[in-house]
């Protein structure tokens, strides 16, 4: 009974080691195949040497068919095991969606023991392979009845070892090649319109952030087409060379740590922050020239560099809102989407993290997340300018305006009345000039009080408005005394303006009360300025005389002084 005992415990655990030690498989069953969620075996070639007879004897590791090992396996086989216990052949579409991203692919097909097919893929001259399609390898295997299929595959990655592999028959791998990559063209469409929108923007700001937010759309929508397969897709490209535009996952992060500078004016305005960002400026210039010489070498730190750079920027950008800045708060929004999403991708590099694609997209959703919110940000300090120079134009105008009749004043009228005069001298035109007040103002002011006063200004203003041109410098100088120049305008046509303006008011009736009414008449002078000759100051003081002789010649009338014979 003891020997019995001791037999069925040996056999219990002889069948417990071997539960432990067997492979996961897969099996292939009647129906439609569309397998994207099984178990395969991987082991990590340190030496990158070791041949087929060797690896197929080494000990494999459990792992799902999607899997991320970091940057310590660039050299990575897998191993799934298909069976097939049908009465007929399966064959079916293996598919490895990430082999645009690798240096070189191998596969081994293995039916009992024995290697019948094996393939090699240069990422360098995939662009002919039949094996490739839009980034994508293909290879098609037969599992024969009741038997056994073992395919190895070896990956060859430039710097992070992240791997999918998928097994689907004929139909269901054209649906899969045909429909693929639709999200990150999305993606790619995103960033290519906000490229465009802050182009515009750049040309009605010209602001410095505009450049480098241009610059950091432009790095993003780059890698995200690179390192999602689009770049593939489309065009066919793959290898060391294309490869190399891994380069913007570098040039991303400075341009948006030059972005910060500038929009923030941290070298200014906070210049302890300045100089984290200036510190981490410095170390991801140094990684992108190194980049050039080695792109492999220079990506293997960049996850541990990105969560560096989440890191100062995200403190960095608290520390400006406890500080005040009007325009951080909108940054933290995009930023914190960006730190969390590139935070999950970070751990899904470094194979911390089981794949999903939240983490694979990770840097995507974050760029493009973040790259709205600067957007807004963008806009949004545009309308705070155009708000802070509607009010400093409307300052201007209050400055140049009389705030009675809202025509321009005296000070204004001379700087433009110059400006007017040099035009007149370039073009060889006449210009004229009309000084003009109202009769007996002061009795108007005595007999109906200052308000009454200001309706009769009022409506002369309006009057002047009314029979002037649109290029006419009608202003107030002062109390009841208006002056007009009039540019392209001879002494006869000046006659023929202020006559008219002298006739409207003479017709005006200004309301006092309901039963009762004020009229009222101006007198004018008016001067041909002798353009050339003399300033427009001297023009005025001659159409001065005019008015005088005007109100000594019974007023409500017009006179003009004539030049001084030459």
């Amino acid at each position: 009974m003891d020997r019995y005992r001791t037999l069925i415990l040996l056999a219990g655990l002889w069948l417990l080691a071997f539960g432990a030690q067997a492979e996961p498989r897969v099996v292939l069953g009647d129906g439609d195949i569309e397998l994207t969620d099984f178990a395969i075996g991987y082991f990590v070639d340190q030496s990158k040497a070791l041949s087929y007879p060797q690896v197929r004897n080494q000990t494999f590791t459990e792992t799902g068919n999607r899997t991320t090992l970091g940057t310590n396996a660039r050299v990575t086989w897998y191993r799934v095991i298909l069976d097939n216990p049908g009465p007929q052949p399966r064959t079916v579409s293996v598919h490895l969606p990430h082999a645009y991203h690798v240096q070189e692919v191998a596969l081994y097909e293995e039916q009992g023991g024995r290697l019948v097919r094996d393939e090699h893929l240069a990422l360098d001259e995939a662009a002919d392979s039949p094996l490739m399609y839009r980034g994508v390898v293909v290879y098609s295997l037969t599992v024969p009845a009741g038997a056994s299929t073992t395919l190895y595959v070896r990956s060859h990655s430039y710097s992070h070892q992240w791997f999918a592999l998928e097994i689907l028959d004929q139909d269901h791998s054209r649906r899969v090649l045909m429909g693929s990559k639709h999200d990150i063209a999305l993606m790619v469409g995103m960033m290519l319109a906000l490229v465009f929108y802050n182009c515009l923007l750049y040309f009605a700001t010209s602001k410095k952030e505009n450049i480098y937010y241009s610059l950091y759309l432009i790095s993003g929508l780059v890698w995200i087409a690179l390192s999602y397969g689009l770049v593939a897709s489309l065009f066919n490209a793959y290898g060391a060379t294309v490869f190399q535009l891994n380069m913007s996952l570098i040039t991303m992060p400075i341009f948006l740590l030059l972005f910060m500078m500038s929009i923030f004016d941290t070298r200014r305005l906070y210049p302890t922050e300045h100089r984290c960002l200036q510190a981490l400026l410095v170390l991801l210039v140094a990684t992108l020239a190194y980049s050039v010489f080695d792109i492999s070498g220079a990506l293997k730190p960049a996850s541990s560099l990105a969560a560096l750079m989440m890191v100062v920027t995200f403190s960095v950008s608290i520390s400006l809102y406890r500080k005040g800045n009007p325009l951080v708060k909108f940054f933290l929004v995009g930023h914190t989407f960006f730190v969390v999403f590139n935070g999950i991708a970070v751990l899904f590099y470094k194979g911390l993290i089981a794949p999903s694609y939240w983490s694979s997209h990770g840097v995507g959703i974050g760029i493009v997340l973040e790259a709205l919110t600067l957007a807004f940000i963008i806009s949004y300090r545009i309308k705070v300018l155009e708000d802070i120079r509607a009010s400093q134009d409307e300052l201007k105008k209050q400055a140049a305006t009389d705030p009675l009749t809202r025509l321009y004043n005296r000070r204004y009228f001379h700087s433009e009345a110059d400006f007017l005069l040099e035009l007149a001298k370039s073009r060889a035109e006449p210009l004229s000039v009309l000084v003009l007040d109202i009769d007996h103002f002061k009795q108007v002011n005595d007999s109906h009080g200052h308000h009454v006063g200001d309706q009769v200004i009022v409506r002369l203003a309006q009057v002047l408005r009314q029979f002037s041109r649109s290029n006419d410098l009608v202003a107030r100088f002062g109390g009841e005394e208006f002056v007009m120049l009039l540019p392209n305008a001879d002494r006869a046509e000046a006659e023929i303006c202020s006559e008219r303006i002298r006739a409207a008011t003479e017709s005006l009736a200004v309301a006092i009360d309901a039963s009762t009414s004020l009229r009222f008449t101006i007198s004018i002078g008016i001067a041909e300025v002798a353009v050339g000759q003399e300033s427009t100051e001297a023009a005025i003081k001659r159409a001065d005389r005019a008015l005088y002789r005007a109100k000594r010649s019974g007023r409500n009338r017009v006179c003009v002084d004539l030049p001084a014979p030459a």
